[in-house]
């Protein structure tokens, strides 16, 4: 496992393990299973429904707390300071934590800057180790470096092969946040485990297209979260460190990138 050092100096993992459809007791078996494949950072929310589940998985294995990189979200019925600063209180009560490793709003909201500030208190009062946002576009980030106090650590945007933002993840970069990316096999919306120049390239390492479009994330320098629910497919998703695409690999995969959203989230 390869792991990003965020700007307070806290490591994150470059893979994670996504939760977003998953519920009840299949949730809490995932994450399990997850976990003793080798995966340390879990990614829930609260509008996924299921952070109790992932919280009862994260008490319950057999790895230590410590180990473990939990992330959650904070979404729209809770965009002002003071319901922000409730919904840690309950995303701690729900999952059963004594902290939350990483914490983000889910989306730029009408008040995400002072949905942010509550996460700045959060921080400060020790409830969680790092703080982020998601699916800020640069107009929308540059605003809000304008007014926070901490930097966002992380900002978890939609990135894959089609749509890898990698100009964006270098500007991040540059003021000190990581790019983590959701939806790193597209969600369905390509044939993406059938793309020729994904496969060729997989073949020649003896790996999957699959394998081979995370590890081109994370070559530059992009946390992965993919999400299954195969324990055979989760091995496959974190096994990602045993090869190295070259300059020309690289290339290649980068001309895939249409240079658009497939989700309409930019637009």
């Amino acid at each position: 496992m390869e792991f990003k050092t965020l700007s307070n100096g806290v490591k994150m993992p470059m893979t994670g393990f996504g939760t977003w459809d998953l519920r009840g007791r299949e949730c809490v078996s995932c994450v399990q299973k997850a976990i003793a494949c080798g995966y340390r950072l879990i990614d829930t929310a609260i509008m996924y429904d299921n952070e109790e589940a992932v919280g009862r998985a994260v008490r319950t294995c057999s790895t230590d707390r410590g180990e473990l990189f939990v992330t959650t979200k904070v979404n729209g019925p809770y965009n002002s300071y003071d319901k922000t600063a409730k919904a840690v209180d309950a995303s701690l009560v729900r999952m059963g934590l004594d902290y939350i490793d990483f914490i983000l709003v889910h989306e730029p909201y009408s008040n995400f800057r002072e949905m942010y500030r509550a996460l700045e208190d959060a921080y400060r009062e020790g409830k969680v180790r790092a703080v982020g946002v998601s699916n800020l576009v640069r107009r929308n980030y540059d605003s809000l470096l304008k007014t926070c106090k901490i930097v966002p650590m992380v900002n978890q945007v939609e990135s894959h092969v089609y749509y890898p933002q990698t100009g964006y993840q270098k500007y991040l970069a540059s003021k000190g946040t990581v790019m983590e990316s959701w939806a790193p096999f597209t969600e369905g919306r390509r044939r993406i485990f059938e793309e020729p120049v994904l496969k060729e390239i997989a073949s020649a390492h003896g790996v999957t297209a699959g394998q081979t479009a995370l590890r081109y994330l994370v070559q530059n320098g992009i946390v992965v979260i993919p999400r299954t629910s195969r324990e055979e497919r989760m091995k496959e998703n974190i096994d990602l460190y045993s090869f190295v695409l070259s300059k020309e690999e690289m290339d290649k995969i980068a001309s895939l990138d249409e240079g658009r959203s497939l989700f309409g989230w930019y637009d």
